[in-house]
């Protein structure tokens, strides 16, 4: 059975020494100078401290001062003499005295017979007094939790506490590793917290392994890190609470020695790094857990069945692990039950019927699995259930119509799965409902329903559910709505003036619809406003300068692909917390305003393709948060700005009307990864400081007036996967030192760190505490779809293609057509194995095909069309299985064209055309040598031809005779008699006749 309560003990410390009333004995002199000099301290710092009234050189018996407790005098048996009081307890927290130095208590160091110290939520600094706290060797208690020191746990003096009960110095900032040799002292701990401090290394197995009566050990939210010590923790088996999460430990759980704490009641080791499987032998005789969170590990395989046969457990959290299989029947006998999280793992197959046995469930989180089938019919059965979660599966079916009976039921999320059918109405009459999440399945919305809502959302997601007409009417009564997701429908009209004035109306997602019309002002000037996502409109109209005056919180602003037009508002940098904003697509037009560079919190900026103008740049802060920024497709001019914050990885000037030569400091932007320089007017030589930049995967210069030969040292960007120089007037040979040392090129990565992707990925959360207890943090909707990244535009297989960003590590690209380059091909170029596009088309290249192209395993398109390319083209051609477009036309190719592999397929003559030596089958040319086709064959497996044949055969000679006996017949009726051998010469005629028709 479960043990009684653990903190009994501690209680019964708290009521002897603060409950108990003291006489009129009277405490000795030297204790009370030193609670005197300790106030006098306090008071030389925060001269109006009051707290302490009470404590006054006046009164001679500190034992009746606020917060003091004393000892009962005792009489002597042998003399009859009392023991004089003594002070035993200080109950020092909560003084209002904020940042006190720790070298205050110095004074209470002099009080020996101190039992107690409680100087918690004081927010006292610095380091705890290693040497005067060694002083109170009589402490049972102490307690300097919740306040500001720092420094190491001081092992000298904690050592001399032997006698201490209970030690909290959690909510600190104490760093360093937990002393073992101090530690292993303090026999008698019954209670150790040190939880919310920056601890680090190991947990030491020799101090813990001395703490034979701890009841109590909190290490959680520290950064200790290697394994759970066996042998340490084997021997704690008082142990009834132990909480180890939120650090770096990994290593697998010790089996053996956990099953010695048969009488834990909670155990919490989640947020860590902790692999293998959960063990079953160790978990199966923690038979008195009624709370288990293993949330946030490594944990792998199935889930052991000894876990179900916890019956007392209460609170199981396994979620964000790789626990995969099915979920076994057994589930059904945690009958207690309260809080079950399996979520983020890799089960599947369907939820067991058994779960329908667990009738004390409150929460429910299946999510983020490949769990199918269908949501349990009878799941309205689980009447208890508040919170209900069963998004991102793979269910299939409609939403159960037992749902109906979870009259409890405050938050439900089934977005993400395959459901289908029309999306109920009862969903709405849940008296607790305020979170509804359905996006993301088949469901979808019937718009004759007229519904009155007896629920009162905070939250509510609708995305893709096929809303059509008005934003719905029956929302104008959700006044307590904080999110809101209709994005993805084919809404239309105006934006509603009721819905911008919902007064804590935090998250706006309406994207992807044919909203029209301009913003009501009632919007702007929503305080709580953080994210508005209007994208993939028909919005127009101008933006106000309310708009980020009042807004103070808004964070996300998402208005690309609309009709805006205007200037920008000046005051842009008002928004002091914005970290997202989206114009793109539309038609602003004037100078960027200033202020947009004066927001350091500012992450991602897109103002492509507009109209927007001028030669005066921004002027970012070098130490800003800004990693993507967009400007392309506009109307700048003047030299190239590079006036970026030093950490930006993204750069977009493309489309623009720079001029100049490529700037010089360019270099200072080391963190660069994608470059995008492509459609202006830059001139001049690339100068070797661009070619520092050694993060750089995509570099895109093309179409400007590049001149001067390709640098060797372009091989320092050993990262580059992308690399477009077309268009430009480069000379000389493509030199062979940059290519040996592409090593981007060479070989795919098989994983890809860039944050470059082809949508934001926006998760907002909010930590709410429920009813029994526990704190759970809830996530916004997750909206991968709203904030697009403009794709990169290259010249793929003879047209212009977008590449998306989301897979833009997948293509490696090298395009330098359109130049004046010369010389032969490198035959080094096969090395670039990598390789999906090779395009050095309508340059000067001279002498033959490098064979060792036929290396390039992965190019899918190889274009060395419109120069002056000879002999054949190599064999060896055939090999790249990935090919699907070769372009060799316009140069002075001769031989055959090879046949075999891909090679067959790319039949295309005017690939091939104006080259005229070259022959083959793909350009319906023979080649010299080539035998003519043989005749075809009568088909002898047809069996009806030769029958057809003989009776053509049978039924040709009578005809054939009886023709001839008529023609010699009217021959000798109309003609004079033949001389004797001209009839001998007819008699064959017939004959000859008949065998030229066969």
């Amino acid at each position: 059975m479960v043990m009684a309560n653990p903190n009994l003990l501690l209680q019964s410390f708290f009521f002897f020494f603060f409950l108990l009333p003291c006489g009129s004995w009277s405490c000795p002199e030297y204790q009370k100078q030193a609670l005197l000099q300790f106030k006098s301290s306090i008071l030389a710092i925060h001269s109006s401290f009051q707290t302490l009234d009470s404590w006054n050189s006046s009164s001679s018996n500190c034992c009746l001062w606020d917060k003091v407790t004393c000892s009962s005098p005792s009489n002597s048996n042998s003399n009859s003499t009392s023991t004089p009081s003594v002070v035993i307890g200080l109950n020092l927290s909560y003084l209002s005295a904020p940042l006190m130095p720790s070298n205050l208590l110095a004074p209470l160091f002099f009080i020996r017979s101190l039992r107690v110290l409680d100087f918690s939520h004081n927010f006292m600094k610095g380091q705890i007094p290693a040497l005067g706290l060694g002083n109170l060797s009589n402490l049972v208690h102490l307690d300097l939790s919740r306040n500001f020191m720092k420094g190491e746990i001081p092992a000298l003096g904690l050592g001399n506490l032997s006698n201490l009960v209970q030690l909290d110095l959690s909510w600190n900032f104490m760093k360093g590793q937990i002393p073992a040799l101090g530690l292993g002292n303090l026999s008698n701990l019954v209670h150790l917290d040190l939880s919310w401090n920056s601890i680090n290394g190991q947990i030491p197995a020799l101090g813990f392994g001395n703490l034979l009566n701890l009841v109590h050990l909190d290490l959680s939210r520290n950064s200790i890190n290697g394994q759970i010590p066996a042998l340490g923790f084997g021997n704690l088996s008082n142990l009834v609470h132990l909480d180890l999460s939120r650090n770096s430990i990994n290593g697998q759980i010790p089996a053996l020695e956990f099953g010695n704490l048969s009488n834990l009641v909670y155990l919490d080791l989640s947020r860590n790094s902790i692999n293998g499987q959960i063990p079953a032998l160790g978990f199966g005789n923690l038979s008195n857990l009624v709370h288990l969170d293993l949330s946030q590990n490594r944990f792998n395989g199935s889930i052991p069945l000894q876990l179900f046969q916890l019956k007392y457990l209460q609170y199981l959290d396994l979620s964000s692990n790789r626990l995969s299989g099915e979920l076994p029947e057994e589930i059904g006998n945690l009958t207690k039950l309260q809080q079950l999280s399996l979520s983020s793992n890799k089960f599947s197959n369907g939820i067991p019927s058994s779960i329908l046995h667990l009738r004390e469930l409150e929460e429910l989180d299946l999510s983020d699995n490949a769990l199918s089938m269908e949501i349990p019919s009878d799941i309205g059965n689980l009447s208890n259930l508040f919170y209900l979660r069963l998004g991102k599966n793979k269910l299939t079916g409609g939403v159960p119509a037992s749902m109906q009976k979870l009259n409890k039921l405050n938050s439900l999320y089934l977005e993400g799965n395959l459901l289908t059918g029309e999306i109920p109405f009862w969903l709405f009459d849940f008296k607790y409902l305020q979170y509804l999440y359905l996006q993301g399945n088949n469901l979808t919305w019937n718009n004759n329903m007229k519904i009155e809502p007896k629920c009162r959302l905070s939250r509510l997601s609708l995305r893709s559910s096929g809303l059509q007409g008005d934003i719905p009417e029956w929302i104008s009564i959700q006044t307590n709505l904080s999110y809101l997701d209709l994005s993805m429908n084919k809404l239309h009209g105006p934006f509603p003036q009721w819905l911008a004035e919902f007064p804590f109306l935090s998250y706006i997602f309406l994207s992807h619809n044919k909203l029209s019309g301009s913003l009501p002002t009632a919007l702007f000037r929503s305080f709580p406003l953080s994210i508005l996502a209007l994208s993939h409109n028909k919005l127009s109209g101008s933006l106000p300068t309310t708009l980020f005056r009042s807004s103070q919180l808004l964070s996300i602003l998402a208005l690309s692909h609309n009709n805006f037009s205007g200037e920008l508002p000046e005051n842009i940098g008002d928004a002091k917390f914005l970290r997202i904003l989206m114009f793109d697509g539309n038609n602003f037009s004037g100078p960027i305003p200033q202020s947009i560079s004066q927001n350091s919190n500012l992450q991602i900026l897109d103002l492509s393709r507009n109209r927007l103008s001028g030669n005066i740049f921004l002027v970012f802060d070098p130490q800003a948060y800004l990693w993507y920024a967009d400007f392309s497709s506009n109307q700048f001019s003047g030299e190239l700005p590079t006036t970026f914050p030093l950490g930006i990885e993204t750069l977009a000037l493309g489309g623009n009307k720079f001029s100049g030569a490529l700037p010089l400091n360019l270099k200072k932007l080391r963190n660069l990864e994608r470059l995008e320089l492509q459609d202006n007017n830059i001139s001049g030589e690339l100068p070797n400081s661009l070619l520092q930049i050694s993060h750089l995967r995509v570099l895109n210069l093309r179409n400007n007036s590049l001149q001067g030969s390709i640098p060797k040292t372009l091989s320092n960007l050993q990262n580059l996967r992308i690399l477009d120089l077309s268009s430009n007037n480069l000379t000389g040979e493509i030199p062979i030192e940059f290519v040996n040392n592409l090593t981007g090129m060479i070989e795919a990565p098989p994983n890809s760190t860039s944050k470059t992707l082809d949508f934001i990925v926006v998760t907002e959360f909010q930590s709410q505490t429920l009813g029994f207890g526990s704190e759970r943090a809830f996530p916004f909707q997750n909206v991968s779809t709203e904030f697009e990244v403009k794709e990169l535009i290259v010249n793929w297989k003879k047209s212009k293609q977008g590449l998306s960003s989301h897979n833009i590590d997948m293509y490696f690209l090298l395009d330098l057509s359109n130049n004046q380059l010369s010389s032969e091909i490198p035959a080094s170029l096969g090395a670039l194995k990598a390789l999906k596009m090779l395009n050095l088309s309508n340059n000067k290249l001279s002498g033959k095909i490098p064979a060792h192209l036929s290396d390039l395993q992965n190019v899918e398109g190889l274009d060395l069309s419109h120069n002056k390319l000879s002999g054949p083209i190599p064999t060896a051609f055939t090999k790249l299985q990935q090919l699907t477009t070769l372009d060799v036309s316009n140069n002075k190719l001769t031989g055959r064209i090879p046949v075999g592999g891909q090679m067959n397929t790319i039949a295309d003559p005017n690939f091939y055309a104006n080259n005229s030596g070259l022959c083959g089958f793909q350009i319906h040319v023979p080649c010299p040598g080539d035998l003519p086709p043989a005749p075809k064959l009568q088909d002898h497996d047809n069996k009806e031809e030769p029958r057809i044949l003989q009776e053509a055969v049978g039924i040709g000679y009578p005809v054939g005779f009886l023709l001839t006996i008529g023609i010699i017949f009217l021959a000798g009726y109309f003609n004079p008699s033949p001389p004797s051998n001209s009839r001998r010469r007819h008699r064959h005629h017939p004959h000859q006749l008949i065998r030229q028709r066969i």
